[in-house]
């Protein structure tokens, strides 16, 4: 892993931890899973420009994709419902 790598998962993770702060959420609290999806999304990002859920399959259509952006359309549903989103990136709070 590169130092940029490294910096990219550094910022990614602390962006997702904003988005879960706003919101009343946690991060998964399992590091590895964590540590994953966080990798997923930066990959994403670097490959196709923006941070797609990695759990979610993208149709190759720019502005049809742009509901599958990290947090997509689907977590807030999923969190209410499931407890959790899809990619099991934000939880609700115990």
């Amino acid at each position: 892993m590169t130092q940029d790598s490294r910096q990219d998962e550094a910022d990614m993770l602390k962006w997702a931890q904003g988005i879960a702060r706003k919101n009343g959420w946690v991060l998964n609290p399992d590091e590895d899973h964590l540590r994953t999806v966080i990798r997923g999304l930066v990959r994403n990002k670097e490959k196709f420009g923006r941070p797609y859920c990695p759990c979610r399959l993208r149709s190759g259509d720019e502005e049809r994709d742009r509901a599958i952006e990290c947090p997509c359309i689907y977590h807030k549903d999923e969190i209410a419902h499931d407890g959790h989103c899809h990619c099991l990136l934000y939880y609700k709070k115990p």
